[in-house]
């Protein structure tokens, strides 16, 4: 990756809708585990001009498709991220949040925090049962668990302090695993069968997780149109298209209310 000035380390904490269930392990070692692919490599990789890594090949190659087109560490993490939102629905997606931690090649360093944030509207009485006591479910299931989300927007940040490349061809690579489909690799079906229980008693979840009972099977195509309408309109209008715009109204009618549309997220950036 020739004129890289970039070296970037990405940590990116997410709203999950799915449980990851991963063994630690110490630095030194490597253990297999049934949710390693088995093309996955067992000694380490190396390169000299740049890599990606995440746990989905498909969200991977469109980093590295980004670094082939001449953008940067931080096009790549961009495009990448984005990408995951529809390759690892358990906790890629762009309903969460996240922390960017970015090294230039003078040795200074940028950190963003774009967690999530409560609704402006929020209250504690949203998970207190008319009897007074907690509402343990309110705050994990359904329309109330969700926060403002911040990946849109700290992405969208760190893209325009950073990259070189446009927000529209970044997410290029997302927009087309949407559109077209991604095959349903063992470890998703698995994981769409364990949350099944929680999955179905959503319409939505139900039809785009669940093929609306007709459960997917390892090699079936998972197209997510509606998430592609997504990303398009993200990736023309930028971030806030999806706090303000007709993605944002969309959400806020299908929670019932403004609530949702009342705290548009400001990511934070610092610099050292």
């Amino acid at each position: 990756m020739q004129n890289n000035r970039f070296s970037l380390l990405c940590a990116v904490l997410v709203a999950t809708l799915l449980p990851l269930r991963i063994s630690a392990q110490a630095a030194h070692e490597f253990r297999d585990h049934p949710d390693i692919p088995k093309e996955w490599p067992r000694e380490p990789v190396r390169s000299r001009h740049g890599m990606v890594a995440t746990d989905e090949s498909l969200a991977s190659q469109a980093g590295v498709e980004i670094l082939k087109r001449g953008g940067n560490a931080v096009d790549a993490a961009v495009a990448t991220a984005f990408a995951l939102a529809v390759v690892e629905p358990a906790a890629g997606n762009i309903g969460g949040g996240g922390f960017m931690l970015v090294r230039l090649s003078d040795g200074k360093s940028a950190f963003f925090d774009y967690r999530e944030m409560a609704p402006g509207q929020a209250t504690r009485e949203m998970y207190i049962k008319p009897d007074g006591k907690l509402d343990n479910e309110a705050s994990t299931i359904g329309y109330r668990s969700v926060a403002v989300p911040g990946t849109v927007a700290g992405l969208a940040l760190a893209l325009q302090t950073y990259g070189k490349l446009k927000l529209s061809e970044v997410m290029q690579p997302a927009i087309r695993y949407a559109e077209q489909g991604i095959p349903v690799s063992e470890k998703l079906a698995r994981e769409f069968q364990n949350e099944r229980p929680e999955l179905q008693r959503f319409s939505m979840s139900s039809r785009v997780f669940l093929n609306d009972g007709n459960m997917y099977r390892v090699g079936d195509t998972l197209r997510q149109p509606e998430l592609a309408a997504t990303l398009k309109r993200i990736a023309k209008s930028g971030p806030d298209e999806f706090y303000k715009g007709q993605t944002a109204q969309m959400l806020a009618s299908g929670y019932g209310g403004p609530r949702w549309t009342h705290h548009t997220r400001r990511p934070s950036a610092l610099s050292a």
